[in-house]
């Protein structure tokens, strides 16, 4: 049994998905990046934060969190407020290849371990009537960038490298390798 640093339910049915028990707990970590972080420094900040956060909660047991987080042209894309800053995020992706970058880290036994997931996503051109379509649906209010991948924003989606499960925010592969370093935990 680990416990998920995390609400999310993408991320709780891709642990469900690979036979891994939990438990969810819930972690308020400042998720601002700072002036000028790069990315992958603040992905890794992020994480790390919601695990050391979760670990506070639940010292005994092994804490899994994750963090995710969109770059185009070097500007990390959060959680949309409002539905211009959604469409204003879509159109900044449409007709472009940008980064997804997902941290994963396990805290335990009095160790930090973490690994980065980085993918490629290349979307098609998206109309602002298309943007504002997507936002009524009530799916990218929530989400990095302002899409799902595994809702109806895989539309928007001509090409990915990298992986899939790492853009819906828990990369299953990095998530075995951090899973080997707690006892009793196999594929």
């Amino acid at each position: 049994m680990i416990v998920l640093a995390s609400q999310s339910p993408r991320r709780r049915e891709l642990l469900d998905q690979i036979g891994v028990a939990h438990e969810v707990i819930a972690v308020e970590v400042d998720e601002t990046p700072f002036e000028a972080e790069p990315a992958l420094e603040y992905v890794q900040r992020i994480t790390l934060d919601k695990a050391r956060a979760g670990c506070r909660l639940t010292p005994a047991m092994p804490v899994l969190a994750a963090d995710t987080c969109v770059v185009v042209n070097d500007a990390i894309l959060g959680k949309p407020e409002d539905e211009e800053h959604a469409v204003h995020m879509l159109q900044l992706l449409s007709a472009t290849t940008h980064q997804v970058h997902t941290g994963i880290a396990l805290l335990h036994d009095g160790r930090e371990y973490y690994r980065l997931s980085s993918s490629q996503v290349c979307f098609r051109t998206i109309s602002e009537a298309e943007a504002r379509d997507y936002w009524a649906t009530g799916e990218p209010a929530d989400k990095a960038g302002a899409y799902a991948i595994q809702g109806r924003g895989a539309l928007f989606i001509e090409h990915i490298s990298g992986s899939y499960s790492g853009i819906m925010g828990l990369p299953l592969y990095e998530t075995g390798q951090l899973l080997a370093n707690v006892p009793g935990w196999s594929v």
